[in-house]
C-alpha cells in the first residue's frame, strides 16, 4: 500500500479537523445512559456518522477511532467494558452512512436483523422483544425504492438506529438490566434517535456547505477520491444559483 497517496495532506487535514470536533463534541453531554453511572450520550452522536460519507467508511472509522483513543488518553478514562462498548456502535453508524447505495441496502438489512435475533435470544431480551421494533425501520427502509432509502433524513435515521441496535445487543449481554428497564426505555429511544437523526442530517448539510464554501473561496484543489462532497447540500451555492436565476428573470 502506498501510504503517501493513502494519507494525503488534505485527507490528514480533514482528519485533524474532524478529530478536534470529536474531542469537543464528547465533552458536551446530551443524555445519561441507563444502567451505567456517569455515562452519557454526547454531542458526538449528532455528527459522528458523517465522517464515513466525507472520507469513506475506512477513513471515517480511522477518524472516529483516533479521536476515541485520544479522548481516553487525554481525559484518563478507565478502560472498562462500558467505555469500550460505547466505541463500537459508532463504527457501524459510520459504515452505514458512508456506504454507497447498494452496499448500504445490504448492510442496512443484515446488521439490524442479526441484532434483533441476538437480542431476543437473551433471556431478558426475549421478554422485552418490543424494544427491537426500532431496528425494523432501517430494514424496511432499505427494501423500499432507493429514492426513499437514500433520503438524507432516512439515511441519518438508519445510521443512528444501526448504532443503537449494535450498542443495545452488546449492552444486554454485558450490563445487568431487567425487562422492565428495557420497556421503560422504548419511548425514550424514539425521542433520542429522532433527535440524533436530525442532528446527523443537519451536521451533514453544515459540513457540505462549509467545506464547499472554503474550497471554492480559496480555490483549493481536492480530488474527489480524497473528500466526497454532495453539492446538493451545499446551501450557499444553491442559494446563489436561485438568486442569480431570479435576478436574470
Amino acid at each position: 500500500m502506498d501510504f503517501k497517496n493513502f494519507f494525503t495532506k488534505k485527507r490528514v487535514l480533514f482528519l485533524l479537523i474532524f478529530f478536534a470536533l470529536v474531542l469537543i463534541g464528547k465533552k458536551i453531554n446530551f443524555s445519561p445512559l441507563v444502567g451505567a453511572e456517569n455515562q452519557f450520550f454526547t454531542l458526538f452522536q449528532f455528527f459522528g456518522p458523517i465522517a464515513g460519507s466525507f472520507l469513506g467508511p475506512v477513513f471515517g472509522i480511522i477518524a472516529v477511532l483516533s479521536a476515541e483513543v485520544s479522548d481516553f488518553l487525554i481525559v484518563g478514562k478507565e478502560w472498562s467494558i462500558v467505555n469500550f462498548v460505547r466505541v463500537l456502535p459508532m463504527f457501524f453508524a459510520v459504515m452505514y452512512f458512508g456506504f454507497k447505495a447498494k452496499r448500504r441496502e445490504f448492510y442496512g438489512m443484515i446488521v439490524p436483523a442479526l441484532c434483533i435475533l441476538a437480542f431476543v435470544m437473551h433471556p431478558v431480551g426475549k421478554v422485552a422483544w418490543i424494544y427491537t421494533i426500532y431496528w425494523v425501520i432501517p430494514i424496511v427502509a432499505n427494501i423500499l425504492p432507493k429514492k426513499f432509502s437514500g433520503n438524507l433524513l432516512m439515511r441519518s435515521l438508519g445510521a443512528t438506529l444501526t448504532a443503537h441496535a449494535v450498542g443495545s445487543v452488546i449492552w444486554i449481554y454485558t450490563i445487568p438490566m431487567g425487562a422492565e428497564q428495557w420497556f421503560a426505555l422504548v419511548p425514550i429511544v424514539g425521542y433520542e434517535r429522532l433527535l440524533f437523526a436530525l442532528g446527523i442530517a443537519g451536521s451533514y448539510v453544515l459540513f457540505n456547505t462549509t467545506l464547499d464554501y472554503i474550497i471554492t473561496k480559496w480555490k483549493i484543489n481536492i480530488p474527489s477520491k480524497v473528500l466526497f462532497l454532495d453539492k446538493r447540500y451545499a446551501l450557499l451555492k444553491n442559494f446563489s444559483k436561485v438568486t442569480t436565476t431570479n435576478v436574470t428573470k
